[in-house]
């Protein structure tokens, strides 16, 4: 048992960044998150840095935060490995206000705010989800179907322009008194 132990506390960790109630939409929060969404930890703080959108701030201290809990987790790692393993941005709580409409009426304003989670790890680590073998198999299979000769369509003209064509009759209406 001690040496199953050792084990796990030789291998990297993976850290978690989580920002909550950020008063921003998710939908614009996830803009930025898509942008650094499997990058190094350093291209994404660049990324984040010279990037307008005023989300870019709370989200590049966010970076920093996780790749702190990661140095507090893995003292002899090397963080210039780091990479944004997973970040999703949830909604939270929406707060709901009045705002003055023509003719006495009102319309409701919705304040969204937003949580983030952010996961960095070292890249090496990483898994992929479907094995290689299985991935090459889908390929072969999807160049089998594109190898397969078409239908002709000259058949198709062909049959169009021997069917004859009905002539468009109109009805004459002579008024009879």
């Amino acid at each position: 048992m001690p040496k199953q132990r050792r084990k796990k506390q030789l291998e990297t960790m993976e850290a978690i960044a989580k920002l909550r109630n950020y008063p921003t939409s998710p939908r614009k929060m996830r803009l930025l998150a898509d942008l650094i969404r499997g990058h190094r930890v350093e291209r994404a703080l660049a990324i984040l840095e010279h990037n307008p959108k005023h989300p870019a701030v709370p989200l590049r201290k966010l970076v920093l935060n996780a790749i702190n809990n990661w140095k507090q987790k893995n003292e002899s790692g090397d963080e210039t490995e780091l990479v944004v393993k997973t970040i999703f941005v949830d909604g939270a709580r929406t707060l709901k206000r009045m705002r003055p409409a023509p003719q006495g009426r009102g319309y409701r304003v919705r304040k969204r705010s937003n949580h983030v989670t952010l996961v960095v790890d070292v890249k090496t680590k990483f898994i992929p989800e479907a094995p290689v073998d299985e991935v090459k198999e889908e390929v072969a299979v999807s160049q089998e179907t594109n190898d397969r000769p078409k239908k002709s369509s000259a058949k198709k003209s062909a049959a169009k322009k021997s069917a004859p064509k009905k002539a468009a009759t109109k009805k004459s209406t002579k008024k009879t008194k």
